[in-house]
């Protein structure tokens, strides 16, 4: 098991609240042995003024799945922060919502790298990421 933190989905989603994952729509969904899950809404918050899901929102989708997943990661007081996210923009999303599913590439005493992919609701990738997250404290 990858995660060192015992928390529920329901105790994830409620540690959103107020905050740009919230306001986003973002609700994660599945928590697996190593991988979680999250959805977001293609609709009037998350789309750019052409009607398309907004590069912007599917970043914050990307970096909200890896900074949460490299918290479970840790233990005590650690802190996690990122420090670089790369992301292709393969294919538009119109409506509907995507889904980011998050895997570690590596997982070491400071530092995490996460592959965060996101398809449509027919589950062709609409966008491939990449996190760095920085551990901090924790000892």
């Amino acid at each position: 098991m990858l995660w060192k933190r015992a928390l529920t989905l329901d105790q994830l989603n409620r540690m959103m609240q107020g905050c740009m994952i919230e306001h986003l729509g973002i609700r994660f969904v599945s928590l697996d042995d190593d991988r979680l899950e999250a959805t977001m809404p293609v609709d009037q918050r998350t789309r750019q003024p052409h009607g398309l899901l907004h590069g912007g929102a599917s970043v914050t989708l990307a970096e909200s799945l890896g900074s949460v997943a490299s918290y479970l990661c840790c233990e005590g007081d650690a802190r996690v922060v990122g420090t670089e996210i790369n992301a292709s923009h393969l294919r538009a999303a119109r409506d509907g919502q995507v889904r980011g599913l998050c895997r570690a590439l590596h997982v070491g005493r400071r530092s995490h790298v996460w592959q965060i992919d996101i398809v449509d609701q027919q589950g062709k990738l609409c966008c491939a990421a990449r996190l760095t997250v920085a551990v901090i404290g924790g000892g």
